[in-house]
């Protein structure tokens, strides 16, 4: 389980016992990405341990003669700053708390410091981006009134009056006065009616209007 943190010049039994003390401190769903370790020029034989979790950083120590582990840990939300200097014997891991504490970690190999660097800057972007999230979930819907229907009045429409009805046409019938009087003539015309029967009969038509 251990070699993944062996890679990059670890001390083996520092973190062989850092693990096992991660095992019985990380809760479900906190996964361990990272192990750095001293590496004093001299005597390296009780080295100080940085880890990188996907939720904090620790910093181990040992205590009693080895026998036991100290530690320190922070959280990536109170974490303001993170700092990797190289220098001419390994380098310095250094974070800084919002509250504006320090710890940091020297004589740790170059690689190891780089490495630090990259999962805490990938682990504080991370954590900005939950908190963001949490902050659009957790924010009420802004509620507005739904506007009042607008209750439109059909327009009115001015109803021209209905033009006059047509008057009827009336079939004009031909006169029967003057067609009676036409024929009347006709017959006197031709001798078939004389001058005083011509003159009754004109009379009586012409009595009728």
């Amino acid at each position: 389980m251990i070699e993944k943190f062996l890679n990059e010049q670890q001390d083996a039994k520092a973190v062989e016992k850092v693990y096992s003390r991660l095992v019985e401190l990380l809760p479900p769903g906190e996964d361990t990405l990272y192990i750095a370790t001293q590496k004093k020029p001299l005597v390296n034989l009780l080295p100080d341990c940085i880890v990188i979790t996907n939720r904090r950083v620790l910093f181990f120590s040992p205590a009693n003669l080895g026998l036991s582990l100290k530690f320190v840990d922070f959280v990536w939300k109170d974490i303001a700053d993170v700092n990797m200097k190289e220098e001419i014997i390994g380098s310095v891991f250094t974070i800084k708390t919002v509250q504006g504490a320090e710890m940091s970690v020297d004589y740790l190999p170059k690689v190891q410091g780089r490495k630090l660097y990259q999962f805490s800057q990938e682990c504080r972007e991370n954590e900005r981006k939950r908190e963001e999230l949490h902050k659009v979930q957790n924010t009420p819907f802004m509620s507005f009134e739904a506007p009042a229907p607008q209750t439109f009045a059909p327009p009115v429409v001015s109803t021209p009056p209905p033009a006059p009805a047509p008057e009827p046409v009336v079939e004009q019938k031909p006169d029967e006065l003057t067609e009676k009087l036409k024929k009347l003539k006709t017959l006197f015309d031709n001798g078939l009616i004389s001058q005083e029967e011509y003159n009754q009969k004109k009379l009586e038509l012409l009595s009728e209007l």
